[in-house]
C-alpha cells in the first residue's frame, strides 16, 4: 500500500511538472521547451523570450500553483469536516465574502498589499458564519442541501453590492472588473508575498490537522472516542480554510469549483485517508489549475478568458452530478 501510494505521489508530481513547464511555454507566442530550460539555467536579459518567461510567465505559473492547491486543500478540508460532499468555498459564500470585502476595502481606500488578505480573510469568515447561521435556522438545522442554499443566497446578495460599488465608480474599479471573474493575468508583486504568508499558514494547519479530519469525516462521536478535540479541530479547520481562501482571492480573485471538482478526484484514487487527501488535493488542484489556465488563453486565442470562467465550465456540471446523486 506504501509503495502504491509513493509511486501515485511520484506520477501526480511528474503530471505537475509536465503541466508547469507547459504552462511557461505557451501563450500568444508559443516558446521551446528547450528556451524555457535555457531561461531558468543561463538566462540571458538580453534575449527577449528568456525575459518573458522568468518576468511574466513564470509568476503566473507560481500563481496558478498557489491559488489551485489552496482551494483545493480548503474544498477538501471543508467537505471532511462537515460530511458534506458539495462544501466548497464558492459554494458556501466564502469566495463571494472574500471579493466582497476587498472591493470594499479599495471603496475605502484600503488598497495596501498587506491589508489585502487581511480584507479577503474578514470577508470569507463573515460569509461563512451569515451562511451557516442562515443554514442552522432552518428547520432540520444544516444540512448540505440548506447550507448550499444558504451560500447561493448569500453569494447572490453579496454579488448584487458588489456590482452596485462598481457602477458607482466605474473608472477606478474597472481594474477588478476582471478579477472579479477570476484571473492569473498580471504580476502579483507585493501583494504575492504577503498572499504567500496566508497560504503557507493555511497548508501547514492543514497538514498537521489532516490525521484528525480523517476521524472527523466518520462523525464526532467517533472522532472524540478516537481523542479528538472535535471543538479545537474545527476551529484549526476554519482559521486554515479561511486563510487560504483569503490568499486565493488576494491573487486571482474569486475561483469557483476548484475546491469542489479536485477533492472529489483526489479520493476516487487514494481513497477517505486526509493525511494523503490533502497533500494529493494540493498537487491535483495546481495541476487542475495550470491545465485550466492554458486553456483559457489557448481556447479562442489570442483571445483571452478569465480563468475563473473555466473553472466554471468545468465545475458545474460536477456540482450537478453531484445534487443528482445525493437526491
Amino acid at each position: 500500500m506504501i509503495g502504491l501510494r509513493l509511486r501515485t505521489g511520484a506520477l501526480a508530481l511528474a503530471v505537475l511538472a509536465v503541466a508547469f513547464a507547459w504552462h511557461i511555454a505557451v501563450g500568444a507566442k508559443v516558446i521551446p521547451l528547450a528556451t524555457v530550460a535555457e531561461a531558468f539555467w543561463g538566462y540571458d536579459e538580453t534575449v527577449f523570450d528568456h525575459v518573458v518567461i522568468r518576468d511574466l510567465r513564470l509568476p503566473r505559473a507560481l500563481m496558478a500553483v498557489a491559488v489551485g492547491a489552496g482551494l483545493a486543500v480548503a474544498g477538501a478540508l471543508m467537505q471532511g469536516v462537515t460530511r458534506n460532499p458539495l462544501a466548497d468555498p464558492g459554494l458556501l459564500g466564502l469566495l463571494a465574502g472574500a471579493s466582497f470585502a476587498v472591493v470594499l476595502g479599495t471603496f475605502t481606500g484600503l488598497t495596501s498589499p498587506a491589508v489585502i488578505p487581511v480584507l479577503a480573510a474578514i470577508g470569507a469568515l463573515a460569509a461563512a458564519s451569515i451562511v451557516w447561521g442562515v443554514a442552522s435556522a432552518v428547520p432540520g438545522g444544516a444540512s448540505p442541501m440548506t447550507l448550499v442554499l444558504a451560500g447561493a443566497a448569500v453569494t447572490a446578495f453579496l454579488a448584487a453590492l458588489t456590482a452596485i460599488m462598481l457602477l458607482i465608480d466605474e473608472t477606478s474599479f474597472e481594474a477588478l472588473r476582471v478579477w472579479l471573474t477570476g484571473t492569473l493575468a498580471g504580476r502579483p508583486g507585493t501583494a504575492g508575498l504577503w498572499a504567500a504568508g496566508w497560504l503557507v499558514l493555511g497548508l501547514v494547519v492543514a497538514l498537521g490537522a489532516a490525521r484528525q479530519v480523517t476521524a472527523m469525516a466518520m462523525g464526532d462521536e467517533a472522532a472524540t472516542g478516537l481523542g479528538v478535540d472535535v471543538r479545537k479541530l474545527r476551529l484549526a479547520i476554519l482559521v486554515s480554510v479561511v486563510a487560504l481562501t483569503a490568499a486565493a482571492v488576494a491573487l486571482a480573485g474569486p475561483m469557483g469549483f476548484v475546491g469542489l471538482v479536485v477533492p472529489h478526484m483526489v479520493r476516487l484514487v487514494v481513497g477517505h485517508d486526509y493525511r494523503v487527501i490533502v497533500p494529493a488535493s494540493a498537487v491535483v488542484g495546481a495541476t487542475y489549475l495550470l491545465l485550466a489556465d492554458i486553456a483559457a488563453r489557448m481556447l479562442l486565442a489570442p483571445v483571452e478568458i478569465s480563468t475563473g470562467l473555466i473553472t466554471a465550465l468545468l465545475g458545474a456540471p460536477v456540482f450537478v452530478w453531484l445534487v443528482r446523486a445525493r437526491l
